[in-house]
């Protein structure tokens, strides 16, 4: 597994995501690449759900990270 890795975060907090990196991605790029990639699917697929989305980015070799989210502060 990479040891880059990207938050995804949602207005509620439950639909948060941390997804790796693929190494051959820099990381200035990546933000660009993922946000472009959810905007695409969106405007492909207006009642997108997650599962498009991380199908979309397993397809560029980003992978979910299982994370436990602390409690508020």
């Amino acid at each position: 597994m990479s040891d880059k890795l990207m938050i995804l975060p949602s207005k509620d907090a439950k639909n948060t995501r941390l997804i790796s990196i693929p190494d051959d991605y820099e990381e200035h790029e990546v933000y660009r690449f993922a946000t472009g990639l959810i905007a695409g699917i969106e405007e492909q697929i207006p009642d997108y759900n997650w599962d498009d989305i991380i199908e979309a980015l397993e397809e560029h070799g980003f992978s979910e990270v299982k994370f436990i989210l602390g409690p508020e502060v």
